[in-house]
């Protein structure tokens, strides 16, 4: 997986959120934790597990839900910080982190309700074999982003530490097809690319996140925007549901 030693380093995980999430990318970070809430509510009570888990923000918060949640990890280093989020939280009974390799996924056929992955597939070097794990150790559904091929963030791609795996949105629905999925709802956001959030202070990110946003209510704008939600469910679920054809 690409990245892999890069997530070891305490360095980078020291500095991981506040590189991210802070000024301008705090918006980011709303929108993805919306995204994750939306797509798993009600949380309360259901078993989730999170692949790449890193820092331990959605974990943390599902636990905080009522959730009980698995939180899974390559880095040592990304799970420590995890656990010192969730004992901040008065939630570390709620969550069990565990370093382990999502292309095995050590867990039962259909021991989660729900399966959780975000900033994860940019990473994966064989998204058809993790995608296959998740689906079958889930037995309700599978929540995941990729970044788009042909959007702004093939701008700037190539001055990331690892880079990043860009998917074309057909690709995406025949790995679901091939992992037994059904698409039960897809958002398409972000025309303007989260490095430039992080990048600049909140009262400018906030002014070009309301124009991102109108742009991304029209299809032109969905068509370019670089970060697809993608809400899978499994056949035995009962309750797929056609996608909203937002492509």
């Amino acid at each position: 997986m690409k990245g892999r030693e890069w997530y070891q380093s305490p360095a980078v995980v020291a500095e991981y959120d506040e590189k991210r999430f802070s000024r301008g990318g705090r918006l980011v970070d709303r929108r993805e934790r919306r995204a994750v809430l939306e797509a798993l509510a009600p949380v309360e009570g259901r078993r989730v597990l999170e692949v790449a888990s890193g820092t331990g923000r959605f974990a943390v918060e599902l636990a905080e839900r009522g959730a009980d949640v698995v939180a899974l990890d390559v880095s040592a280093a990304m799970l420590a910080e995890g656990r010192r989020r969730a004992r901040r939280a008065g939630v570390a009974d709620a969550v069990s982190f565990l370093r382990a390799d999502a292309a095995r996924l050590p867990f039962g056929d259909g021991e989660f309700d729900a399966v959780v992955a975000v900033r994860f597939f940019h990473l994966a070097d064989t998204p058809a074999r993790f995608l296959a794990e998740m689906a079958r150790v889930s037995t309700e559904r599978v929540f995941f982003d990729t970044f788009d091929g042909r959007s702004t963030r093939v701008l700037y791609n190539w001055l990331l530490p690892m880079g990043s795996r860009l998917y074309d949105r057909g690709r995406v629905r025949r790995l679901l097809d091939d992992a037994g999925l059904s698409l039960a709802g897809v958002e398409h956001d972000f025309v303007v690319p989260f490095g430039f959030y992080r990048t600049v202070p909140d009262r400018v990110a906030r002014a070009v996140r309301r124009v991102d946003e109108a742009l991304c209510r029209t299809s032109a704008g969905r068509r370019v925007a670089s970060v697809s939600y993608w809400d899978a469910r499994l056949p035995a679920a009962g309750d797929a549901a056609e996608s909203d054809g937002r492509v």
